[in-house]
């Protein structure tokens, strides 16, 4: 993996060079994992004119947490006394060739970058922008793998929670739950904080469990994700519970599954990031939906949760080959409930197959 991240690192760097920066100051902490292979809380990554050195708070543990850094970087654990590691990398900078130094003004606080300046005032800093997160859009055949095994962990939690007991527990017992399974089955962690919705509840992006109980004949939909090694993968389905379907729950689960199959079908090399979201938009917008609907139907997944590209309206950009993304239309009735059904896929070339679907359970509208 050294020859990975170093590749990373170069292309970075070369990046930088071409417009003015010797050196670059990688502070987000998901950007530093991907060019170090680690990112221990509070740890910097400096791309040096002489060497690259990863600064840390603390020693790393090489937890799965936090990764395990490049044997080809330079690592330097600060004593407590050294404060910032980030202006203890902007003292090394000072101290190497470099006239210029780049860094993420979009994570850095106003404080911290004013103590950039003060402990290096003679370093032109610039702003690398997003370039590192544009960088991590197109993943490599490792990293999909990753997003594969976190797919595969987190279908498993699902299909057990299927064939428990439903009715009666809590929305927050069964969230729980649902991360208790991840973890038993060789997650790191959630990929991000589960959601599970029932009777009116359900269908609600991104809602948080509460002490409400399953009821027969609710919606129950769930949102959850394992982060397998860094890497985050997501999926959403809907069920009822303990009743066969009435007819609105039929013709409303119907529906989002037609719009969420047009986007799938929509992910293809090439493809604007709007036009996936118009494919599944305008089938829910047809149904008389479209105000009440997200502000996106799908995003990249990665080292992150909700990362670039945005399937959205208004999004700019194309979509490439080996591009994760969720596909996640959904339709919520105020005091009713609603429905959510959520994907990740790779983008692939229509040669290859195209859309690779990594989280398979079953899309069925099922009755548990």
């Amino acid at each position: 993996m050294s020859e990975v991240f170093g590749a990373r690192r170069s292309r970075l760097r070369d990046r930088c060079a071409a417009a003015g920066s010797a050196a670059v100051l990688i502070s987000r902490p998901a950007n530093v994992r991907y060019l170090a292979g680690a990112a221990p809380s509070g740890a910097v990554l400096l791309l040096g004119p002489d060497e690259d050195a990863l600064l840390c708070p603390r020693t790393p543990t090489g937890d799965p947490v936090d990764g395990r850094p490049d044997e080809e970087l330079r690592l330097t654990v600060l004593p407590t006394s050294a404060g910032d590691p980030a202006v203890a990398a902007a003292e090394l900078a000072r101290g190497s060739s470099a006239d210029a130094l780049a860094v993420e003004e979009h994570h850095l606080t106003v404080a911290r970058y004013r103590a950039l300046q003060s402990v290096a005032p003679r370093l032109r800093i610039t702003d690398l922008g997003l370039a590192v997160e544009q960088q991590r859009i197109v993943k490599d055949e490792d990293e999909i793998a990753c997003l594969r095994i976190a797919a595969e962990i987190t279908d498993q939690a699902v299909g057990e929670l299927l064939e428990s007991i439903l009715v009666g527990r809590t929305e927050r017992h069964l969230a729980l739950e649902l991360e208790r399974r991840l973890v038993d089955h060789g997650a790191d962690g959630p990929a991000f904080p589960t959601s599970v919705a029932t009777g009116p509840n359900s269908g609600r992006p991104g809602h948080r469990p509460s002490d409400r109980r399953v009821e027969e004949g609710d919606f129950l939909s769930i949102c959850l994700g394992a982060n397998y090694r860094g890497y985050r993968c997501e999926i959403g389905r809907t069920f009822v519970i303990g009743t066969t379907p009435a007819d609105w729950q039929v013709e409303l689960y119907e529906l989002v599954f037609a719009a969420q199959r047009a986007g799938r079908e929509a992910l293809l090399p090439g493809a604007a990031y709007r036009e996936v979201d118009h494919a599944a938009r305008q089938i829910l917008d047809a149904a008389g939906h479209g105000d009440d609907l997200a502000p996106r139907t799908g995003h990249g997944v990665g080292l992150e949760i909700g990362e670039d590209p945005q399937l959205a309206p208004a999004a700019m950009g194309k979509l490439d080959a080996c591009v994760p993304v969720t596909v996640e239309p959904g339709v919520h009735l105020p005091g009713r409930g609603g429905v959510r059904i959520d994907d990740t896929l790779v983008v692939r070339q229509e040669a290859d197959g195209g859309p690779e679907l990594l989280t398979i359970t079953t899309k069925e509208l099922l009755a548990l």
